[in-house]
Parts: C-alpha cells; structure tokens; sequence
C-alpha cells in the first residue's frame, strides 16, 4: 500500500517587528555616534605606555604640526560660540549671525584672531581648504592671543549651560607631532603656565611590545 504524503506547507514568518528593531538601533547608531574632527595637520603622535584615556567632553584641544604651527579647537559648540563672544569682545570684531554659526561648526582653527572675520566669511568648502597659518604666539603689540584663548575657553566653560557637574573643569590635552621641535611645545606651555595652568595631558599612541 503506497504511504500517503503529507503535502508541505510554507511557514509564513512576520518580519515587521525585526525590521523594526534593526531601524530602532540604526537610528540609535546615528544619533549617539560622535565623529572624528578634523585636523588640520598631519600629526604623527609618539608612543607612550600611559593607558590614561582622555574624557569625552569638556577638552580644549592644541594641535601643533611638525612646522610648529599651533591650531586649537573646543569639542562643544555652547563653549565655542562663548569663547567666540569674549574674543569679540576683547579684539573689536563685529560678526554676523552666519559667521557666528560658522565658528559654531569649526572643530579646529589656526590663525591670528583678527583673521576670523574673513575667514568665517568663506562658504563651506572654503573653510575646508584654507591654509590655518597657525595661532599668533609672538606678543608684538602687548597681544597675548594664545594667552587669551586660554583663558576665556575655561571662562566659557564654567559658564556653559550644559555643564551638570559644579565641580567639573575644562580639560587641555595637547597633540604634538614627534618631530615637531620643543620651541614650540614651550611656547604653548609657557602660555599655559601664565595662565596658573599647571596640569593638561599629552595625546600618544600606546607603545607596542617591540617599542
């Protein structure tokens, strides 16, 4: 007697909630993820056994290139449009609402302060192909602009409104290529030291087995 076959039937399967789920957590993905700014130089950092990681947030960031230019840059936009409002301020620069949302959106910049007007003025494209020539150091004048950036970037930092933590400061790290020489790295931290700053972190790369 020929065996009776049990005709197949397609298991329907409902995929609404997996699709859902998988846009949940790309939506999560794209809005928690925090891009790399850019740089402005090609910096090659050197090698160190430190495992200290840098926080976050609240970093107020100086690059300097293997020339010796020095570029700077706040991670918070509140902070960058207070820092921009003192310099205003303490260097007689008028500025619009699109230049104001300009610097609003520059991670780093290197330029002498009274520059920031024309170049804050470029579209986009521009800003992303202008050569910084690097923050003015030389006191010609009885300016003192790296001084100053400084020192209204922490101003700005204790005054911002997206600081929870009463007890919580501005961090300065500085990234410096390893050629780069130290006339630089002393002008900055003799800047730094003028300023009764006394405690920031060099930015290195982790040292391997056979370094």
């Amino acid at each position: 007697m020929p065996k009776v076959k049990v005709p197949r039937k397609s298991t329907a399967i409902d995929m609404t909630a997996m699709c859902d789920v998988a846009f949940l957590l790309l939506t999560f993905f794209i809005l928690t993820t925090k891009f790399r700014p850019s740089e402005l130089a090609q910096i090659d950092i050197p090698s160190s056994k430190s495992e200290i990681p840098i926080p976050d947030k609240g970093i107020l960031k100086f690059e300097i290139a293997p020339d010796g230019r020095i570029f700077v840059g706040v991670d918070d936009q509140p902070t960058r449009l207070a820092l921009l409002e003192k310099l205003s301020k303490q260097y007689n620069l008028t500025l619009n609402g699109n230049q104001q949302d300009a610097f609003r959106l520059t991670d780093n910049w290197g330029m002498d302060i009274k520059q920031l007007p024309a170049f804050l003025d470029l579209d986009a494209n521009g800003r992303a192909h202008f050569a910084h020539p690097g923050i003015k150091v030389d006191t010609t004048g009885g300016e003192q602009q790296l001084e100053d950036i400084i020192l209204f970037a922490r101003q700005s930092y204790d005054l911002s409104p997206d600081r929870k933590d009463g007890n919580d400061r501005l961090r300065i790290a500085i990234k410096g290529d390893k050629s780069t020489q130290y006339k630089a790295f002393d002008k900055l931290i003799q800047a730094l030291q003028n300023r009764k700053v006394n405690k920031f972190n060099i930015i290195t790369s982790a040292r391997t087995a056979k370094e």
